[in-house]
């Protein structure tokens, strides 16, 4: 497909008039962001979109890019907009020297999300263009060339699948939630149906759900994402592929804590896949480690004790992730029993204490604590709430992104404490309680 000139390049530091109107978070290094205007010519991309990586500060060569796709709906775009900004998210993308990338598509209300979810509609080309054209802004030209690996919710989700079936030989490891790949043409399209071609079955997939959306609560707006899922998965499955089905009991269509096992599911895939060197293929993932499971049991074994069905069973890459996966499907959540890092470089301007931390990498963060002169003086945020699963102090919204604006590392020093030379101390607190040693 033949890029269009039509559309308007918008580096970071660019002050066209899209990027003067975004309400996106500021895009200085290590972010960087680029602007597409809508095209209208034949078999394009008819919406505007934004794409926003971060880079992990000190990475001279990166391994891959995770693509963390929202759905469907103008709320959904516009929490795309603070996907790349996601610390939990981000200290995955730094473990495997990975960019983290937020696509933000600007869908009208009411217009058609599938002009968009469907690649093949002109979003497969705009997203290749969209990394070779930050790989220039970042000055990290293989960007444009790494693996990807695709988290996808909802309309995303089909985003995702569908990128799986056009592009398996590019692709580390998909996670689809709520959102599967339409196999079948649409009524009102001319776009052919598809089927997975036979690389695709050696990509390991998770399809994962709430059971309000057609395992418990079988009717409503999101009854028929079960049988979606269940349909892909016992296809792909019944051809030996790499899938699974994880079942969050507690939610819908949001996200949920689906993140908590999420992580770690990339964590375990991207280490086993990702090219030791610049420009050379995947790695085949490894079977020799594998757990399997009942579809919607808890009762994960490895591969070669598992005395079921396997043309229905859960493949999952090893015993670590199946143990998050029986805790997940089971409560809806993971445990975690290690703390997190302690904050870095917390320094006092004027009245605002200012730090740097990183999230913890099985449960990110939900609070930093402030001390002063080792006595507690307050905490940030004041209080947890609005948030979507586990509080976190990035207030994870519906669509698994941090809530807009987001929340800063800072605080305000109480009068009456500013003075005689105290020593400030920040701990993290991570979103199961846990907290960090003291900063330094």
């Amino acid at each position: 497909m033949k890029p269009s000139l039509l559309p308007l390049l918008c580096l970071s530091f660019c002050l066209g008039p899209a990027q003067a109107e975004s309400t996106h978070p500021p895009a200085d290094p290590p972010y960087f962001r680029v602007h597409y205007e809508p095209s209208s010519e034949p078999g394009e991309l008819i919406y505007g979109v934004s794409y926003t990586v971060w880079i992990p500060p000190g990475t001279e060569t990166l391994r891959g890019v995770i693509v963390h796709q929202h759905g469907c709906g103008v709320g959904a775009c516009r929490g795309g907009q603070t996907a790349a900004y996601d610390l939990h998210w981000q200290a995955l993308a730094k473990r495997h020297d990975c960019a983290l990338l937020g696509p933000s598509y600007e869908q009208p209300e009411g217009a058609d999300c599938g002009m968009w979810c469907d690649p093949r509609h002109g979003s497969d080309a705009r997203f290749r263009q969209a990394l070779g054209d930050l790989a220039k802004a970042s000055a990290h030209p293989e960007l444009a060339t790494v693996p990807w690996a695709l988290w996808g919710h909802s309309g995303g989700g089909v985003w995702a699948g569908t990128m799986l079936i056009l592009h398996p030989e590019r692709i580390a490891a998909v996670w689809l939630r709520s959102g599967t790949p339409r196999m079948e043409a649409a009524p009102d399209s001319n776009l052919p149906s598809m089927e997975l071609p036979k690389a695709a079955l050696d990509v390991p997939v998770m399809c994962n759900l709430g059971t309000q959306e057609g395992v418990t609560v079988t009717d409503g707006r999101f009854a028929g994402v079960w049988k979606k899922h269940e349909r892909f998965f016992t296809d792909a499955r019944r051809q030996g592929g790499l899938i699974g089905v994880a079942i969050d009991p507690e939610s819908s269509h949001d996200c949920g804590n689906s993140r908590y096992l999420a992580i770690p599911w990339f964590d375990a895939i991207l280490a086993a896949r990702l090219p030791q060197r610049a420009n050379a293929p995947l790695r085949p993932m490894p079977t020799r480690q594998a757990w399997l499971a009942p579809l919607q049991g808890a009762q994960a074994v490895p591969a070669a004790r598992f005395s079921g069905d396997p043309n229905q069973s859960v493949w999952l890459p090893n015993e670590r992730v199946a143990a998050a996966y029986r805790q997940y499907i089971t409560s809806g959540d993971v445990v975690d029993t290690t703390p997190p890092p302690a904050p870095t470089r917390v320094r006092l301007e004027g009245k605002t204490l200012h730090w740097e931390a990183e999230a913890d990498f099985e449960s990110g963060i939900a609070q930093f604590v402030i001390e002063r002169d080792g006595k507690e003086i307050g905490r940030v945020p004041a209080r947890l709430s609005g948030n979507v699963g586990r509080s976190v102090f990035q207030k994870t919204s519906y669509h698994d992104t941090p809530a807009s604006p987001l929340t800063k590392m800072r605080f305000t020093v109480p009068a009456e404490d500013s003075a005689g030379g105290p020593v400030y101390r920040v701990r993290t607190v991570n979103s199961v309680g846990t907290v960090s040693p003291p900063s330094s």
